[in-house]
């Protein structure tokens, strides 16, 4: 479950959101529509902890506690951030999983044919090579590390924006495989990507509107 009570956010003394309230339960699959710079990947980050609120609480899987709530998700941003350290590593971020798991994680990623291209394969060290690869290759490692942590909750911010259309595809379907049993909020500018999901919000001029419902959520 994710809630959010009377929570404001300011960017500079600028308020973003002021008293935003809205839940979303376990297990549903919710999208969020809207243009660039609406303030839905903002709001995305709020609720993973990665930015704290003004006033107000976020409360996710019964934890309010930023350290606590990035326990409880996983998250795949546009632009993701890969640290100075192999493939492996980026993918498992120094935790001990089988190599059965991880062969399973990076072909639901669908960068198995690029690793199996590198002399090193995983073990290929991105250190100042990271800023060779291309946004494709990044966000795809990014979403290996997401599937491979198996949080109980899934926080999407644009997961497949620099993928071409076949690799978008092949990953989303894999995500979508992935998440079956878990709660998912993504975030996109594209709601053919929200297929079948639960409750679709819509983010525009200052409003949070459930379209599935046909109400106004929140009203800046």
């Amino acid at each position: 479950m994710i809630e959010l009570r009377n929570v404001t956010y300011k960017y500079e003394d600028h308020p973003v959101f002021q008293g935003i309230s809205f839940r979303v339960e376990k297990g549903q699959k919710v999208g969020i529509v809207g243009e660039s710079g609406c303030g839905k990947s903002t709001l995305l980050k709020l609720i993973a902890g990665l930015y704290t609120p003004a006033s107000g609480e976020i409360i996710v899987a019964g934890k309010s506690a930023a350290a606590e709530i990035t326990k409880k998700v996983t998250v795949v941003m546009q632009s993701p951030m890969l640290l100075p350290m192999s493939i492996r590593e980026n993918i498992t971020m120094g935790h001990d999983y089988p190599e059965e798991w991880i062969d399973m994680v990076i072909d639901a990623a669908n960068i198995r044919s690029w690793i199996d291209t590198l002399d090193k394969g995983l073990d290929t060290y991105l250190g100042d090579r990271a800023d060779e690869l291309s946004g494709g290759q990044a966000q795809r490692i990014a979403i290996a590390r997401a599937i491979c942590k198996n949080a109980e909750i899934l926080l999407l911010d644009e997961p497949t924006s620099a993928l071409d259309g076949e690799n978008a595809a092949c990953v989303l379907e894999a995500l979508n495989r992935y998440a079956a049993d878990k709660t998912v909020i993504h975030v996109t500018h594209r709601p053919e990507h929200l297929s079948g999901y639960d409750r679709i919000f819509s983010m525009k001029a200052g409003k949070l509107s459930d379209e599935t419902a046909g109400v106004i959520i929140y009203e800046s």
